[in-house]
Parts: C-alpha cells; sequence; structure tokens
C-alpha cells in the first residue's frame, strides 16, 4: 500500500510541473499583452507604430524587477515575437538579465518592449545567449516624457521603449544578458494567450 501511494505521489509529481509550468507561460503571454496594452495608449505610441512597420522582432519584457533571475540582480522572463507575411509568429521565450540595470533608488519594477529593427540583432538573439552592451547600437527610448523627439523613426539596431513617467530615464542596458528557455521553446505556444497576443500587435501594425 505505502508503495502504491508513493508511486502516485511520485506520478502526481510529473504532472503537477508541466500543468505549473503551463500556468506561468500563461500568465507571462498575458502580461505581455497587457505590456503592449500600455504602449498603445502612450503618447509616444504613433513612433512606436511607425517603427513597427519595419521591425524585424519585439521582445517583450512585461516584468523586469529587482532580486529576481538567476544572472544576477535584476532582471524578468520575456516572449519575442518575429514579423511574418502574415502578422507576427508565435511568441518564444527568453530570459533577460543584469548585475544591475541601473534602476534608480526605490523603483522595484519596469516594463519593456523591444523594437528590434535589424536581422543581426535578431539573430543574436535567437542564438540563444546575447550580451548587449554600447557596441550593440543600443537605444533607449521613455515612451512617457516626450520620446517622440528622442528617436528618429527607423532608430538604431534595437530600441527599447519603458513604461512610465520620466523615472526610468537612467534605465541602461550595458552587460545585460538575454538567455533562450530552451525547456519552454521545446514545443510552439498555440494556446488563447498566445493568440491573443498575436493579434494585439497585428492591431498595432
Amino acid at each position: 500500500m505505502k508503495a502504491t501511494l508513493a508511486a502516485a505521489a511520485i506520478a502526481l509529481s510529473f504532472c503537477a510541473a508541466p500543468m505549473a509550468q503551463a500556468a506561468d507561460t500563461a500568465k507571462l503571454l498575458r502580461d505581455a499583452n497587457h505590456a503592449v496594452d500600455d504602449l498603445k495608449k502612450d503618447p509616444a505610441f504613433s513612433t512606436a507604430r511607425t517603427m513597427l512597420r519595419n521591425a524585424r522582432a519585439v521582445y517583450i519584457v512585461p516584468k523586469l524587477v529587482k532580486g529576481g533571475f538567476i544572472f544576477g540582480a535584476e532582471g524578468g522572463d520575456g516572449v519575442l515575437l518575429r514579423r511574418t507575411g502574415q502578422g507576427w509568429s508565435a511568441p518564444k521565450f527568453y530570459g533577460m538579465g543584469s548585475a544591475s540595470f541601473g534602476l534608480q533608488a526605490g523603483l522595484e519594477q519596469a516594463e519593456l518592449i523591444f523594437i528590434i529593427n535589424s536581422d543581426a540583432a535578431l539573430q543574436g538573439i535567437e542564438k540563444g545567449n546575447v550580451k548587449l552592451g554600447a557596441g550593440a547600437g543600443l537605444t533607449v527610448v521613455n515612451l512617457s516624457s516626450g520620446a517622440e523627439g528622442a528617436t528618429t523613426t527607423h532608430g538604431g539596431p534595437i530600441v527599447v521603449w519603458t513604461s512610465g513617467t520620466g523615472a526610468y530615464a537612467g534605465l541602461t542596458f550595458n552587460g545585460s544578458v538575454i538567455k533562450e528557455d530552451k525547456d519552454e521553446n521545446a514545443s510552439p505556444a498555440t494556446g488563447p494567450e498566445a493568440v491573443a497576443l498575436q493579434r494585439n500587435l497585428a492591431s498595432v501594425f
């Protein structure tokens, strides 16, 4: 009897792990969708929409937090969607971390949308382990503080939009690492949350 109960417990643990992982993935996709909604409501949305017209991909980190990532003191999980002929690809999952993103004192969380404008930048991320720095041509734009005058409609290879009202002006990404989540990417994300995110991006452009 004890052996049967132990076997049942082991079986349940194996079932619970994928279910918990799926729940976490669904929440990340919902949060990413919310980040797109925030972008659409922002005063600088017109510039973002113009830039997305020619973007190769977008990488969305809905919650960049302090002390929440294996790479270092700050980081967060994100989703990457490529531009396709019909709209946007199924999301793939990549984590982002750094010893410090330069978050200002008292700031615990940021919301990021990376607009990836070059094939080289996209390929660097898709290889699974890319380090950002000044040589990467990364341009940081604050969505809520006159961003329309802060960049051209073409931007750089990667343009990062941050939510907030002036709080993220000092955000920097030198030394930040973007790493693929191979377990999550083992099968395509095709659930309702993934479809909703694809449709929301398609409504932008």
